[in-house]
């Protein structure tokens, strides 16, 4: 497994992180074996959320053995000082931990979310007091949309996070207003040693209305281990990219990890080939909206 630095936290972290959304709506014997296996393969950054059903319930009841071998983040889709402060409370309680290493204002999709996160009495207010408290060592922010690099980057300007989770993959960096905007934040965040990573690599698009779901993902994944394998390569080639999540189902995550595993074995040219051509691959969030 490949570590990158979490920018200024120093935290050497595992390219690709566990992604807490799997864990969601699983028995507690198949989040077990999920975990196991992530420590085994050498993940050991853990991204959960207060909004992933029982993922931090989960999480929790193995977190006694694993506590001292990871990074652990959550999230805080609240947007009040006071909501948020219960909710990271709460999330402590589940995990069962004294600290999280990271909380990640949630779901920050555009700027009137960023506005309510960011004004006064808003959410901010309650991640820099649970920081001051020691319950929580690190602020980031995350969220999805075509909007999210250019929220994100006003964002870095209002407040220097320490991370930002962003989505990214081949087909949204194929968008010429996407690449730019998430250029534009990669380039603010290294400046100011902000880590950037990133969600939605192996997206394969919105599912149809009247489509099976054979996954637990919100939209269709890609599930081909020879595509799983270029998705991955392609976003960990990606400058200043510090890492991804896994996508949210647990019977994807080994072809994930396989692929992080191996990644720096498939070219630009060969991704191109397998990425480039694909007739139904498109953005998970549909059509594009402006950041206005």
């Amino acid at each position: 497994m490949e570590y990158r630095r979490l920018g200024r936290l120093e935290h050497l972290s595992s390219v690709v992180m566990f992604g807490g959304a799997k864990l969601g709506k699983v028995s507690q014997e198949e989040a077990t074996e999920s975990i196991d296996f992530a420590i085994q393969h050498g993940v050991n950054h853990f991204d959960t959320a207060a909004s992933y059903g029982d993922s931090e319930i989960r999480l929790g009841a193995e977190m006694a053995k694993i506590r001292d071998q990871i990074f652990l983040a959550s999230k805080t889709e609240q947007r009040t000082k006071e909501k948020a402060k219960e909710q990271i409370y709460r999330s402590l309680e589940r995990l069962q931990v004294d600290y999280l290493d990271l909380i990640q204002l949630h779901a920050v999709t555009n700027l009137e979310e960023l506005d309510k996160c960011t004004g006064k009495g808003g959410s901010l207010e309650a991640a820099l007091e649970a920081k001051e408290e020691g319950i929580v060592k690190a602020i980031g922010i995350t969220g999805h949309g075509h909007k999210a690099p250019a929220t994100h980057l006003e964002a870095l300007k209002r407040y220097p996070f320490a991370t930002v989770l962003t989505p990214l993959n081949y087909y949204l960096y194929s968008m010429d207003d996407y690449r730019e905007d998430f250029l534009a934040l990669a380039e603010e965040a290294k400046r100011q040693d902000a880590a950037l990573r990133v969600i939605k690599a192996i997206a394969k698009g919105p599912w149809e209305i009247e489509q099976k779901r054979t996954y637990a993902t919100w939209y269709e994944p890609f599930d081909e281990q020879k595509i799983i394998d270029a998705c991955v390569s392609f976003v960990l080639s990606i400058d200043g990219v510090a890492g991804f999540a896994s996508a949210g189902d647990i019977h994807l995550f080994p072809k994930v990890v396989d692929a992080a595993l191996r990644h720096c074995e498939m070219s630009r040219e060969e991704i191109d080939e397998i990425l480039g051509k694909l007739p139904t691959y498109r953005s998970p969030f549909g059509a594009p909206t402006s950041i206005a």
